[in-house]
Order: structure tokens, then sequence, then C-alpha cells
């Protein structure tokens, strides 16, 4: 798999994938127009909508009805210095009454499972390299 990462105009910074493109920017005070989220809030949001998927997936498996399902994410920072830290990220599941409650643990284990948290968790290798292009 393979992004193309294009720099646009004031702040603006967007991946393409295939026929996708994940558009970034930068907030006013930052420089940019707020146009798109900025690359970190899309990061925050993969967390949660892959959890948000394995959700699904578990409901589909059980034919359960995902409406009325959502998913909180909710961020706790400590201050590090003079910097702010992401120190933990917990996601609420939220199901109606009619859920059933012999499910509730294993939701909560299916959204455990998303690649996104798993990657995290066991982080890749990063290379970081500049070529000259043609």
């Amino acid at each position: 798999m393979e992004f193309k990462i294009e720099l646009g105009a004031n702040k603006r910074v967007n991946a393409h994938l295939g026929k996708f493109v994940v558009e970034t920017d930068q907030s006013v005070k930052e420089g940019g127009d707020e146009s798109a989220p900025p690359p970190y809030a899309l990061f925050l949001a993969s967390i949660g909508t892959c959890a948000g998927i394995y959700v699904v997936y578990f409901c589909e498996a059980r034919k359960i009805p995902t409406d009325g399902i959502e998913l909180i994410q909710k961020l706790d920072y400590q201050q590090v210095g003079k910097a702010q830290k992401l120190a933990k990220i917990s996601l609420e599941i939220r199901v109606p009454p009619s859920f059933p409650e012999k499910y509730h643990k294993a939701l909560a284990r299916a959204a455990s499972s998303c690649a996104v948290k798993k990657t995290i968790l066991d982080p890749p290798e990063f290379d970081v390299y500049t070529v000259v292009s043609e």
C-alpha cells in the first residue's frame, strides 16, 4: 500500500490512496484555513472509527441491529514540562436498552481488537529519508 502525500496551499496537506483523498489542514491560529481536520485529529479519529467497525462486525455476526449504538472517545492528557502528552484514550460504547446484556463485555473485547490500537501497542519501525526526484 502506498500513499502519495501532496503539499497544498496555506498549510493543507492531503494524502492520496487510489481514488480517495484524505484532506488535512491546520487551524487559523496555526496559519491554516481550518478547511479540514488537522492530521493529529485524523490519527485519533482512526482509533475510534476502527473500533467502530469491529463493533459493526460483532453485531452483524449476531444479527444485532446497530441502531442506537455509538462510541464516545475520550482523551486524557497530562502535563509534561511545558507540553501536554496524551496519557489515556477511553472508548465508551453506548448501547440501547434492547442490546443483549450478555454481550456487553464481548462487544468491548471486539472493539479492543482494532488494528489501529494494535499497531500503536506494537509500533512499526519508521524509515524517513530524502531522495532527489527526476
